[in-house]
């Protein structure tokens, strides 16, 4: 079965626009007195089964869907226990590397290239006697 999803709401509504047509072409025409035309008669009608037939599907909607079964897992056999590992040999212990020498600090490094530009400074300054 199709799933539809136009609403009726405009065919009912086009169809109440050509029935008051009618009935103002039959009011203007023969008068208010006057019996509902075939025409008429045949819009009305169908604008009755349109609403029926809106009615259906607004009930019809509020009914549960049929919805997919869910697949169930299967019970699998448990796992048999691995056994045990034997314990490894203890390792022997790692030599002590030589230490690289350790950075200097902030301070340090400031102090250092103070240093080292006073040396430079002394350096260019030779005296006259050499």
């Amino acid at each position: 079965m199709p799933i539809r999803i136009a609403s009726l709401t405009h065919k009912i509504r086009d169809n109440g626009l050509k029935l008051h047509l009618a009935m103002a072409r039959r009011i203007e025409s023969h008068g208010a007195d006057q019996p509902a035309s075939a025409e008429e008669q045949a819009l009305l009608e169908e604008r009755r089964l349109l609403k029926e037939s809106r009615a259906e599907r607004h009930a019809r909607s509020k009914l549960p869907k049929p919805t997919a079964a869910k697949l169930l897992k299967q019970a699998q056999a448990p796992k048999a226990p691995k056994a045990p590992k034997a314990p490894k040999a203890p390792k022997e212990p790692k030599e002590a590397k030589a230490g690289k020498d350790k950075k200097l600090s902030r301070a340090d490094k400031h102090a250092k290239k103070a240093e080292a530009l006073d040396a430079a400074r002394r350096a260019h300054k030779k005296s006259a006697k050499t």
